[in-house]
Parts: structure tokens; C-alpha cells; sequence
């Protein structure tokens, strides 16, 4: 068996039977692609052929490019996802990545905002166009509850529960769950679906809730572009992400005393260590009020 063919089998072992999520399997094709150019590159054309003297190259070589640890980690995750297909489905007998050690990287604690730059923020959106009550019932969903850029603008009608306060959401590996949505954000997202959508419905069978003027859900990247213009119009200069604002979410959420399993639940982390690390988050701005305000800091 060739690597293309190999790489092929595993590209759709995790597409269907693992059923990862699209914007996955598309970052594992690109690592594996760089992989093959590489081995290629010294005649080695099969997965027989690889040694972990090679692979071990292979991550010198992503260091000499310039990619950082963090990007020759998760490279490496996807070469030892693969590996580790070919042993399970006895196309080789033993895994080259198996004594590998992953590049060791620095955690490197979430940037938020503060809570009155979200409020400056929230109330950026205009309330008397369509597009200001869409984009404004985005923003604050999204802090409201903090999912990720893909999930929200994946959202459908099906999955709003307006009147009990929550959303249904599909994460990542497919996994649904449910997450609380308060007053505030149910509120502008009702005003949205009852004064603002319909103008930018074109097709009556369209199921997503933030679409834009040619009718189709929001793209991840429309999404970016009208967050940076509304924090602009806010007067916050410090970069911004849709990632920044769940970080926010989260951050605030522990700042007022909420359980960190309830927080990890509305994030949707599978490992509770993801979410412990806004516990840093936490106690870094508790020091730096200390230290702001007590007379003897």
C-alpha cells in the first residue's frame, strides 16, 4: 500500500466513522499532505518505509520552517492518528510514532475583555435596521453562552427554545448539548426573529437563524468582519476575536461565582483541565483588583 492511498483511508475513517468535524479532517488532510511532500521528497513512498528516525526529521524540519511547538504538536497528531489506523486495521505491525515525544508547549493563559468593554460592545449594534438587530442579537448571544464562532453561526431555528431560555447546541464530535440563555439574549435574539430576519430571508425553507443579505447562514469570516467593525464603533482598541468573547464568558461566569463543571458543561469541553484554566484566568484579575484598589497592596 502507497502513503497516498494509506492517507486516503484514514482522511475517511475519521470523516464517517469517527465523524469528526469538517474543519478537522481538513486540518489533519494539510498536515498529512506536508508529510507526504516530505517523504516523498527521500523516495519513501510507503508506510513500511517510515521510521521514527524519519518522522523524528520530519519534526526538525517543521521546527527549521519556523512552525511553532504548538503547530508541530497538533502536526504530530495527525502522523500518529495515522500510524496508529494503519497497526489497528493490520496494515503495518508496529506504530514509528509510538516513542515520540510531543514538542513541550508553554499554556498560555486566555486574553479577555473586561466587562465594561463587553457592555461598550453589546451596545455598538444600531436597533432600528436589520442588520444592527442581527448583529447585535450575535454578539450577545455569543456572550451569553459562550459557543464557539462555528457553532453560532450554525445555529437553526429548530435549535432555539426562546421561551424556556436555552439552545440546543451540536458541537465538536457531533456531541449535542444544552446551553442556558439569559433574559437579556433571549430578548434582542425574539426581536431579531420577529423584526429582523425576514428581510434577509430569500428561500421560506431556510433554516438558519443570523443569515446575510443573500439569504444564507453567516460565514465564520462575516462574522469576524462585523465583530471587528462593532468594536471599532465601540472605542475598544485591543484585538478581538470571537474566540476573545467566549474566553469572556467564561471568565466573568467564575469571576461571579459560578461552578466550574457548569462551566465546562456550557462550553462544551469534554476534559475538565481545558476549563481549569480560566480558574488562572480568574485569580490573575482577583490580584490585579487587590492590587488596584487595597491601600497596603
Amino acid at each position: 500500500m502507497t502513503l497516498d492511498r494509506a492517507t486516503d483511508l484514514f482522511i475517511a475513517h475519521i470523516k464517517v466513522e469517527r465523524n469528526l468535524s469538517p474543519h478537522t479532517v481538513a486540518a489533519y488532510s494539510r498536515d498529512l499532505a506536508r508529510l507526504l511532500s516530505f517523504l516523498d521528497d527521500v523516495n519513501i513512498t510507503e508506510p513500511k518505509q517510515v521510521t521514527t528516525a524519519r518522522l523524528t526529521d520530519y519534526l526538525l524540519h517543521l521546527a527549521d520552517e519556523g512552525l511553532s511547538a504548538r503547530s508541530r504538536a497538533r502536526a504530530l497528531v495527525a502522523v500518529r492518528g495515522l500510524f496508529r489506523f494503519l497497526v489497528a486495521d493490520k496494515h503495518l505491525d508496529a506504530d514509528p510514532t509510538e516513542t515520540i515525544d510531543a514538542p513541550r508547549i508553554g499554556r498560555k493563559l486566555p486574553e479577555v475583555l473586561g466587562e465594561q468593554a463587553v457592555e461598550q460592545l453589546l451596545a455598538a449594534p444600531p436597533t432600528d435596521t436589520p442588520r444592527g438587530l442581527r448583529d447585535g442579537a450575535m454578539l450577545e448571544t455569543l456572550y451569553a453562552t459562550g459557543l464557539r464562532v462555528s457553532e453560532l453561526v450554525g445555529l437553526t431555528i429548530g435549535e432555539l427554545n426562546l421561551n424556556a431560555g436555552y439552545l440546543t447546541v451540536v458541537g465538536k464530535g457531533r456531541k449535542q448539548r444544552i446551553v442556558p440563555l439569559g433574559e437579556v439574549a433571549a430578548d434582542r435574539l425574539q426581536t431579531y426573529m420577529d423584526l429582523g430576519r425576514g428581510h434577509f430571508v430569500k428561500n421560506p425553507r431556510e433554516a438558519g437563524v443570523f443569515l446575510t443579505g443573500r439569504g444564507k447562514p453567516m460565514t465564520r469570516q462575516g462574522f469576524w468582519k462585523l465583530l471587528r467593525r462593532h468594536a471599532a464603533a465601540a472605542g475598544i482598541r485591543q484585538p478581538i476575536s470571537p474566540h476573545k468573547l467566549r474566553h469572556s464568558f467564561a471568565t466573568h461566569l467564575l469571576e461571579h461565582g459560578a461552578d466550574l463543571r457548569a462551566v465546562q458543561a456550557m462550553l462544551g469541553h469534554s476534559d475538565i483541565t481545558t476549563t481549569q484554566i480560566y480558574t488562572h484566568v480568574s485569580r490573575a484579575r482577583l490580584m490585579e483588583l487587590y492590587r488596584d484598589h487595597h491601600p497596603r497592596a
